[in-house]
């Protein structure tokens, strides 16, 4: 089986990036020769997913002018949050409504996306579809470029948990359904919430990553990564 359906997060107001994002939405910050929303959509595509939601809030106009000047040959459907920021669970519940009980793949721009997460993905796609449970896709934080990060979870043959010593870092990569959602009626909400009620019933699946982790978080941290000069 495979999934045919993909969500992405581009509504974040790239605060901690300014004066980068001052004019320019994050996604759409270039490394090498692409922005980072560019590649989130390619792993995707290059994935076989069909119908992509984008949600949008700080700079929309712009993200959505790319779309349209790209013709990605799938199709991608636009959330828009510019009345109002729905946080990561509410905008991604708020996306995938066409999605019905499909299981789509979940990705935070934030990372460096590269071909090279395209096997990884496969394999959470079969974790999912043998255990029928949401999975993530971790690192740990030794692999992490930034060494700051001080580790999201837990992780001990696929079950996910957290306290206050964590060793992995989330990627920004999530296979779920929607489902997940069904406990809470909030509409502005955390995928904390989410996790940590998924955790509670140990239903929260990962597996590791084995990929150098790059995620842009900082002004600071941008300039870094750029020096590497990663060309694609």
């Amino acid at each position: 089986m495979k999934i045919k359906y993909g969500m992405i997060l581009a509504a974040g107001l790239g605060g901690r990036m300014q004066s980068l994002t001052k004019q320019t939405p994050k996604p759409l910050i270039k490394l090498g020769n692409r922005n980072l929303l560019d590649r989130a959509i390619e792993l995707l595509i290059n994935h076989g997913i069909e119908e992509i939601a984008i949600n949008v809030h700080y700079l929309a106009n712009q993200i959505k002018d790319f779309i349209s000047e790209k013709k990605y040959k799938v199709k991608i459907i636009i959330s828009d949050e510019q009345s109002s920021l729905l946080d990561t669970g509410g905008g991604i519940l708020q996306a995938t409504k066409s999605f019905e009980d499909k299981p789509f793949i979940v990705i935070n721009p934030d990372t460096l996306w590269n071909k090279n997460y395209s096997n990884e993905i496969e394999k959470l796609e079969e974790l999912f579809f043998k255990k029928k449970k949401p999975c993530l896709l971790l690192v740990n934080k030794n692999l992490s470029f930034d060494s700051s990060f001080k580790g999201d979870f837990n992780l001990n043959a696929n079950i996910v948990s957290r306290n206050s010593n964590n060793h992995f870092i989330f990627t920004g990569l999530q296979i779920l359904d929607r489902g997940v959602f069904n406990f809470t009626k909030n509409k502005i909400f955390s995928m904390n919430e989410i996790w940590n009620n998924l955790i509670n019933d140990k239903r929260l699946l990962a597996i590791e990553s084995n990929q150098k982790f790059y995620h842009l978080n900082t002004k600071e941290m941008y300039g870094k990564i750029l020096n590497l000069n990663i060309i694609d």
